[in-house]
């Protein structure tokens, strides 16, 4: 079964937070927070402004966002935990690119 999301909707699959602390101690299930990033699965064609006509969504699949951490619905589908949410959930999007510092 596929999962076509409508409007301006996102799927998003969390990423798992990490189950040790930088010193090495692991944290149990129940003491985790659940992780505010993921992968996006599938969106929606975008919204409709008041004439009607289609705002295409800046997300894409496969992109890691930043979303709050009481965003979205939580989903099963086919064994997967999912969240769908709308694109304005989303606070930002992950890039591997490092800004570089202006010289002096």
């Amino acid at each position: 079964m596929d999962f076509r999301p409508l409007h301006d909707r996102v799927v998003v699959k969390r990423i798992d937070a990490d189950e040790k602390t930088a010193g090495g101690i692991i944290i149990p299930d129940t003491a985790k927070e659940k992780p505010s990033q993921g992968e996006v699965v599938a969106v929606g064609p975008g919204g409709r402004d008041e004439a009607g006509k289609l705002i295409p969504i800046d997300i894409e699949v496969g992109d890691r966002v930043l979303f709050g951490k009481w965003s979205g619905t939580e989903v099963r589908i086919e064994g997967r935990d999912l969240l769908i949410m709308k694109e304005s959930d989303i606070l930002g999007v992950l890039t591997d690119e490092i800004p570089k510092k202006k010289a002096a």
